[in-house]
């Protein structure tokens, strides 16, 4: 199947540094091309960020190291989950791994679980329903300009982001991610909030892969 292959990456749109933007308009073409499910419902946008906005992720094409690791404030993948199909797929426009990467050996490669890190690098992960992130979404890109209003990065050449409610920036609240967000532990209702809460929810490092084992 077309999803289970690898595909190139230059067949998407992406601008350096603009991560969240790249995958929205990553989760819209899967969904348009039929790789996805055509409501998006089997994608899901993860939001990766700490306390401290450091968090170490290897193979990143940024990367000026052999290892390709690099600290990221923060930074968005995709990951796709079909009911009937496994395993779970990552798609990450900025990593060096095969494109799409099952979920686990992404998880080996980039997080390196067992990479022993202070407490203010470690992880945690906003799941957010991609259907409900076409809805509620916005980015004018403020976060990009310095003080003076000039950009820190080029923008991407299409128009910003408004959600279908009018509103124009809340790109911080996802990315704001503190770890007394986490849920306790992986129940089977956790699926239901997902789907139904803005934000969806936030999970630790050892919770991510647990999180996509439920059946959605």
């Amino acid at each position: 199947m077309a999803s289970q292959q690898e595909t190139e990456t230059s067949q998407f749109d992406h601008t350096p540094l603009y991560c969240e933007e790249n995958v929205y308009r990553l989760c819209k073409k899967l969904s348009s091309t039929g790789v996805a499910d055509t409501e998006a419902s089997d994608l899901f946008v993860v939001f990766i960020s700490n306390d401290k906005k450091q968090i170490p992720l290897w193979h990143q094409k940024a990367s000026h190291r052999a290892d390709g690791v690099i600290l990221w404030d923060y930074h968005v993948i995709c990951i796709q989950k079909k009911e009937n199909e496994k395993p779970p797929l990552v798609w990450d426009l900025d990593s060096t791994l095969p494109f799409p990467s099952p979920l686990a050996s992404y998880v080996a490669e980039t997080f390196r679980p067992s990479f022993p890190l202070f407490s203010e690098f470690r992880r945690f992960y906003r799941i957010v329903h991609a259907p409900i992130f076409f809805r509620c979404f916005a980015s004018d890109r403020r976060h990009m300009k310095d003080s003076d209003g000039n950009w820190n990065a080029q923008p991407p050449p299409y128009d910003p982001i408004i959600a279908e409610d009018g509103t124009v920036h809340n790109l911080n609240e996802y990315m704001e991610i503190r770890s007394v967000d986490a849920v306790p532990i992986i129940e089977a209702d956790l699926v239901n909030a997902v789907k139904n809460e803005q934000l969806g929810v936030v999970v630790n490092e050892k919770q991510i892969e647990e999180f996509f084992t439920l059946p959605t």
